[in-house]
């Protein structure tokens, strides 16, 4: 006799489970991020695969079924559980999960869908260590977010120094704009609840926008922790190609909300997100600009070379993008 569920595998090899019957179900092929919804944020329960569909059991038994091929990440609250069915599924899928604290304002790890492809692996660190080619990625990263040419003839460090002073001046703005008291960016992440509402908004909404931006970085097949503005952390890459949309996307968003005194200042500033980022079309956007920015280095992907042989077995076309496991 099987346990309370008889495990089955896809030709996949993606456990199943069904009433104690085989379910072989086609293989999911991933879907490229620009026709994905950005993310959904899951807490208290238990996710798995079951009769084929990855879905949120709660204490009641109660299943929730979740479009897991159709969504850029996952956002996986305290009180949750993952299965190896799940857990495999994501990732089949090509769909990032991120294990995040309350209101995800703090990340503890993530689950990698996809991963850096030799050659643009190699591209993306050949830019940060050529010293021209590093400031004309940072440059071009300036020019983005202000929508002007950077002052010539200014190092990496210097052009950092002014796009905090700017930064820092376009916070004031906003607050201003909203009639938000503002007494600078201040957080805790051991202690969420300590800041104040306009920081926690802020928190919140980007915590968003990382978690969709380091899934594009993912899918496109290069490395979250090889920055060029930020650098030394997991994230830097995520962190340099989200300021890229930071101020056009979630930070009016969050004073505009932090503006209205809300009783739940994650929960509104998720929902208000989602819409946000599905109206504006981020995920279009974010994969073309990774490529904007490298190309801006001046550097040709490196080719493969003569001695280096292809894969023994032949991996087959996919709908997914390029660094999407196939």
């Amino acid at each position: 006799m099987g346990g309370l569920f008889d495990k089955t595998y896809s030709n996949r090899g993606i456990p199943v489970r069904g009433a104690g019957r085989r379910v072989v179900h086609n293989p999911p092929r991933p879907m490229p991020i620009r026709r994905r919804s950005s993310f959904v944020f899951l807490e208290k329960g238990h996710i798995d695969v079951i009769d084929g569909a990855f879905v949120l059991v709660d204490k009641n038994g109660v299943r929730m079924q979740i479009p897991v091929g159709s969504l850029a990440c996952l956002m996986l609250e305290p009180g949750t559980r993952l299965s190896h069915a799940a857990a495999t599924l994501a990732a089949t899928t090509g769909t990032l999960i991120v294990w995040v604290g309350e209101a995800g304002v703090r990340l503890y790890s993530a689950g990698q869908p996809g991963g850096a492809r030799s050659d643009r692996l190699l591209w993306q660190a050949a830019n940060l260590l050529d010293e021209k080619a590093r400031l004309n990625v940072v440059r071009r990263m300036y020019e983005i977010r202000f929508g002007e040419p950077a002052p010539l003839k200014r190092s990496v460090r210097q052009l950092q120094g002014i796009e905090g002073a700017r930064v820092r001046e376009m916070y004031k703005q906003f607050a201003k704009r909203y009639r938000v008291e503002w007494k600078g960016r201040r957080y805790d992440p051991k202690d969420w609840g300590k800041g104040d509402v306009a920081n926690r908004c802020l928190s919140a909404a980007t915590s968003c926008l990382y978690g969709v931006t380091e899934a594009a970085i993912l899918a496109a097949g290069y490395a979250p922790a090889i920055g060029f503005i930020h650098t030394g952390k997991p994230r830097s890459f995520v962190y340099d190609i989200a300021d890229l949309f930071k101020f056009e996307t979630v930070v009016p968003l969050a004073f505009e909300i932090a503006s209205k005194h809300p009783s739940d200042p994650a929960g509104q500033v998720r929902r208000a997100c989602r819409d946000s980022f599905r109206k504006s079309r981020v995920l279009d956007k974010l994969i073309p600009t990774i490529e904007d920015v490298l190309k801006a280095g001046g550097l040709e992907m490196p080719k493969p070379g003569a001695d280096q042989i292809g894969p023994a077995i032949a991996t087959p076309e996919t709908t997914g993008d390029d660094g999407h496991r196939h």
